[in-house]
């Protein structure tokens, strides 16, 4: 398995993508990730077409179990994000 990309790869790719340069493509990037950490975390969803669809989900209290010492103890509510994957991007990855 390679290794992931770094944001600095990702910024020299989508520069060049755009036929700009690697400032703009950088702006663009934390505008996007910006926009999409705002909204998720008010609550909403965002759908990055061909990729795929961020939400938050609220999780309810809870009982969990301690690996180490097997104690069970209630976990408060707490939200979390979540991933859908598009459909166009697995057919992209499988095709």
């Amino acid at each position: 398995m390679s290794k992931p990309m770094t944001k600095t790869q990702l910024v020299a790719a989508v520069a060049e993508a755009m036929g700009s340069d690697k400032k703009t493509a950088s702006a663009a990037l934390d505008a996007i990730a910006s926009v999409v950490a705002t909204e998720v975390a008010a609550g909403g969803s965002i759908t990055l077409p061909g990729l795929g669809k961020v939400a938050c989900k609220a999780r309810p209290e809870r009982m969990v179990r301690n690996p180490a010492t097997g104690e069970q103890m209630q976990k408060p509510a707490d939200r979390q994000v979540k991933f859908a994957i598009a459909k166009a991007l697995k057919d992209v990855v499988n095709g």
